[in-house]
C-alpha cells in the first residue's frame, strides 16, 4: 500500500478542481494547471477532496499510484500558493539583474549570459547576488532554476557558483607544497 497515495488531496477554499477521466485541472486565484494521469489509476472526488487509487493490484498500477497522487497535488497547490526556489550567487564580481524579459548574469565570463524568462515564471533579484524564480508550475520553476545553476554549478574548492538556498557545498583542500 502506498502511504502517499492513500491520502486524500485536499482542494482548499478558493480552489476549484475538476475531473474529466483520467484529466485533473485545477483552478485558483494564480492560474489554472491540468495533469493527466495515467491509465493504471482512478480518480474520483469526495467528501474530502480527491482520492486515487490503483486501478487492480498489480505492481505497475501500484507504482503510479503515490506519483499521480503528487501529481495532483503539486497542482492544487501551485494555484493556490504557486511555488519559489531561491538562488545565491557567490563570488567576486558575480552578480544577477532582470532587465525586461531577460535575466542577466555576471558570472566570471568574458560576457554576461542572458537568459530569457519563460512564460509563466517570475524572476526577481532583490539583490544583486539572490536569484529568486516563482510560478505556479513546480516542475516548470525546478527546471528554470537548475538552468539557470547549470551556467556556473558552485565548485569545491573556493564554493564560487551559482547554488540554492540552503545547498551544501563539500568543500576541498587545495594543493599542498
Amino acid at each position: 500500500m502506498s502511504r502517499i497515495g492513500k491520502k486524500p488531496v485536499a482542494v482548499p477554499s478558493g480552489v476549484t478542481a475538476t475531473i474529466d477521466g483520467q484529466s485533473v485541472s485545477a483552478k485558483g486565484p494564480k492560474g489554472v494547471l491540468s495533469v493527466i494521469l495515467n491509465d493504471e489509476v482512478i480518480v474520483e472526488m469526495t467528501d474530502d477532496g480527491i482520492q486515487i487509487n490503483p486501478r487492480d493490484k498489480s505492481k505497475d498500477a501500484r507504482s503510479k499510484w503515490g506519483l499521480s497522487r503528487t501529481l495532483v497535488s503539486n497542482i492544487v497547490t501551485g494555484v493556490n500558493d504557486g511555488y519559489t526556489r531561491k538562488l545565491e550567487i557567490q563570488g567576486v564580481g558575480y552578480r544577477a539583474q532582470v532587465q525586461g524579459s531577460k535575466l542577466q548574469l555576471a558570472l566570471g565570463f568574458s560576457h554576461d549570459v542572458n537568459y530569457p524568462i519563460p512564460e509563466g515564471i517570475k524572476i526577481e533579484c532583490p539583490k544583486p547576488t539572490e536569484i529568486v524564480v516563482s510560478g505556479i508550475d513546480k516542475q516548470r520553476v525546478g527546471q528554470v532554476a537548475a538552468e539557470i545553476r547549470r551556467y556556473r554549478p558552485p565548485e569545491p574548492y573556493k564554493g564560487k557558483g551559482v547554488r540554492y538556498e540552503g545547498e551544501y557545498i563539500f568543500r576541498k583542500e587545495g594543493k599542498k607544497k
